[in-house]
């Protein structure tokens, strides 16, 4: 390495939450470092094309992902899982030119395809350090079935659920739907079972309502997870670290909406968040406490989010979910809650990159190879 880390940031991707993706990477590349950071911003189209110097804050303004003149021309990429390429490599057809070595990438992709341990699989063959959460924590805390099997294990509070799968809806959306209405009254939630930012959720108070949420959710993925409605407030909480993480002071969401959906988090800017949260100092330690537990209980890494339902009836505490690449603008909900907690933007993104060459390095002590005769 250099006198500066040379450092990919990878956003967009084939996802629901490609524009959420976009803004926080432009969050990330106006807050690194130069000083401390070589800096290669690599933007995956919506049909999944990958270019080193693509421009989010273009993309936002409604531009290709193109560079913009004070940068070097756009070069389409690739990444293979060869150790020995470090990273990115050109693609013949269209560049003679060389890609850049990468010393460690901030995957900022929310969803499908990024956020889900298909890139950190990559990543891992390339042999690449990287942020935020490996293989195992990426797809345990995307999918939400999963997610709530491994905490109720862990002895964590969730609320109750079933999982419904497009198969039943296209076999009879009728029985589907009749299996749920014995199981909960309304009102009802359904979520697909693979996805973020509230992209594909729906609540419904009807028969009618629940089979156009039902239609909705598996419009993005095979499963969907079905709750029913809780009385409640909706509460946050930051992790960071490996294995010995600590967690942020707690944060809570009041929706524009009826509930906290893709408008309320990104279009309507009528949301508001309480940092911290107005509850006990007893119950925000429960929270803080259960956040940590849920992070390990998933074999998480560097970052994560953790939500929470607190029942304004019973006074009980339900862990929602978790988002492994949550937000990342500098008016998102985990940045917030760090910096309230005495962490700011920037330095968030120094511990982050450096959590990730820590898992890196450490995993680098495994061996990859045996020799029964030498073992003896």
């Amino acid at each position: 390495m250099g006198s500066k880390l040379r450092v990919g940031v990878i956003f967009g991707g084939r996802s629901g939450e490609h524009e959420v993706s976009v803004a926080s990477a432009a969050s990330v590349l106006r807050a690194l470092d130069p000083a401390k950071y070589e800096v290669v911003p690599i933007g995956i189209t919506a049909e999944g094309r990958w270019l080193a110097g693509a421009d989010p804050r273009r993309m936002i303004e409604g531009a290709p992902m193109e560079a913009s003149g004070a940068q070097s021309a756009v070069t389409a990429v690739s990444m293979t899982g060869d150790p020995t390429q470090h990273g990115l490599v050109p693609l013949e057809s269209e560049s003679s030119a060389s890609a850049p070595s990468l010393d460690v990438v901030i995957p900022v992709l929310h969803g499908t395809y990024g956020e889900d341990g298909t890139l950190q699989g990559l990543l891992e063959m390339a042999n690449v350090p990287y942020a935020g959460c490996g293989v195992l924590g990426s797809a345990l805390g995307m999918d939400k079935e999963k997610a709530k099997l491994v905490f109720k294990a862990a002895g964590l509070p969730v609320v109750d659920w079933l999982t419904a799968r497009r198969v039943e809806h296209e076999r009879d959306a009728g029985a589907l739907c009749a299996r749920i209405e014995a199981r909960f009254a309304y009102p009802i939630f359904v979520k697909p079972a693979n996805l973020g930012s509230s992209v594909g959720v729906g609540k419904a108070h009807n028969r009618a309502e629940l089979e156009r949420a039902l239609a909705t959710a598996f419009a993005f993925d095979r499963k969907a997870i079905v709750e029913p409605g809780v009385n409640c407030r909706e509460l946050e909480c930051g992790v960071l670290g490996n294995d010995e993480p600590i967690a942020s002071v707690v944060g809570e969401v009041v929706p524009s909406n009826e509930f906290y959906d893709y408008r309320a988090k990104y279009v309507d800017n009528a949301s508001r968040l309480y940092i911290p949260a107005e509850i006990p100092a007893q119950t925000a330690e429960a929270i803080r406490s259960a956040a940590v537990q849920a992070f390990l209980a998933l074999d998480l890494s560097g970052l994560a989010r953790v939500d929470f339902f607190l029942d304004r009836d019973s006074g009980a505490i339900f862990v929602n979910e978790v988002n492994t690449m949550p937000g990342f603008t500098q008016i998102s909900m985990y940045p917030k809650l760090w910096e309230a907690t005495g962490i700011s933007y920037p330095e968030l993104l120094d511990r982050l990159i450096a959590l990730g060459i820590e898992r890196h390095t450490d995993k680098q002590r495994n061996r990859t190879s045996y020799d029964p005769e030498a073992e003896g």
